[in-house]
């Protein structure tokens, strides 16, 4: 059952145990516990339950509630915001694999020894069956609305076409029905830069030095694309860092740096300061896997049934997630689908950094007055 350590308060750390769990792939978990947050009360029909699935490096912090730690979508959820805290109740979790407290490579087997390189792969379908457990648990039998965008955007969708009959409105912001080839490009040369770290000792790296070097490139890699180049050049162009001097040695290793190298080491160090390399390999992997129709036929027919009203999104300047596959997929949905288009700078970051442009057309599709 869940374990509710302060019951009345609102973003507050909480875990589950959801048991044991086969995954898509052959793999087994003997036990499994999600970490989870809510904010709001579930009404006495358990008709008023919203499903908010983090991106890649997410948390499971979306707004700040009874918290001293902002959320990462303040500015969409809360009381009075677009998705009104005083009337739905909102739950997020963290997907399996991750290390913001759920089950992971971090985690300890029943023997008292971190998974490391044993935690088996795990789909966006997998972390779908875990969550419905989850919602089983909370009294859910239905949400309102799932809604995510990147990964989160996946797992609202797979959540749709896995358990049609629970899902009533799906937001998918940022993402596709299937992972491009491009993208999984990219994915792959993230997992080889974390693999490719001495420290990282095959992924038993736990008693050991964490391979810090190897995700910090993974996240230079994965931050480049999760921006546009044309704010890139706006912020940094060419120029040098701050009391740097890029052409200031004959010895390469010397050198100064520009200011986007600057930026991007920076965001490195942000990343391996707070976050897992197993677990980034693992959910970047499921990222990668992420494929609606797999097992189903077309994209068509594997969304032939779902039950869900649908609200898509799509960055304008996304070269991560072009808005060409908003459209492919909102074209794949049973019906009439338009896309949102949110018009940002800076690339597919966009939808958190613009939410008053998803805030409004979502508060009018989904979140509007009974």
């Amino acid at each position: 059952m869940p374990q509710h350590s302060a019951p009345d308060l609102d973003g507050v750390l909480r875990h589950a145990r959801i048991g044991s769990l086969d995954l898509e792939t052959g793999g087994h978990l003997p036990d499994v516990s999600l970490a989870y947050e809510t904010w709001g009360t579930l009404n006495a029909d358990a008709t008023n339950a919203v499903l908010v699935a983090h991106a890649l490096t997410g948390s499971t912090h979306v707004a700040k509630g009874s918290s001293d730690e902002d959320g990462w979508w303040d500015a969409l959820v809360g009381p009075g915001k677009t998705v009104d805290t005083d009337r739905f109740f909102v739950v997020a979790v963290n997907m399996i694999g991750g290390c913001y407290g759920s089950t992971g490579p971090s985690s300890l087997d029943e023997h008292g020894r971190p998974w490391g390189s044993r935690f088996p792969f795990v789909t966006i379908r997998d972390s779908v069956r875990a969550e419905s457990r989850l919602a089983n648990l909370l009294g859910i039998r239905a949400w309102h609305t799932v809604l995510g965008g990147s990964l989160g955007g996946a797992r609202a969708l797979e959540w749709a076409a896995t358990e049609p009959g629970r899902v009533q409105r799906c937001a998918v912001i940022a993402c596709t029905a299937v992972s491009s080839a491009e993208q999984i490009a990219f994915g792959q040369a993230q997992l080889e830069a974390i693999r490719l770290d001495p420290d990282f000792n095959g992924g038993d790296y736990y008693n050991g030095r964490a391979p810090v070097a190897g995700l910090g490139l993974a996240r230079r890699i994965a931050h480049i694309t999760y921006r546009s180049e044309a704010e890139l050049e706006y912020r940094f162009g060419n120029g040098a860092q701050l009391q740097e001097d890029p052409l200031g040695s004959a010895l390469p290793a010397a050198r100064g740096r520009y200011a986007v190298e600057s930026y991007l080491d920076h965001q490195a160090r942000k990343l391996a300061g707070r976050f897992d390399a197993n677990s980034y390999l693992l959910l970047t992997e499921a990222l990668m896997s992420h494929n609606v129709a797999r097992g189903r036929g077309t994209v068509r027919r594997a969304l032939a049934n779902v039950e869900a009203e649908f609200f898509i999104a799509a960055v304008d300047s996304d070269r991560l997630y072009l808005p060409q596959h908003s459209f492919e997929l909102a074209a794949a949905l049973p019906r009439k689908t338009n896309v949102h288009m949110i018009s940002a700078p800076i690339g597919h970051d966009g939808f958190l950094t613009d939410v008053e442009q998803i805030g409004v057309p979502l508060r009018e599709r989904f979140f509007g007055e009974p």
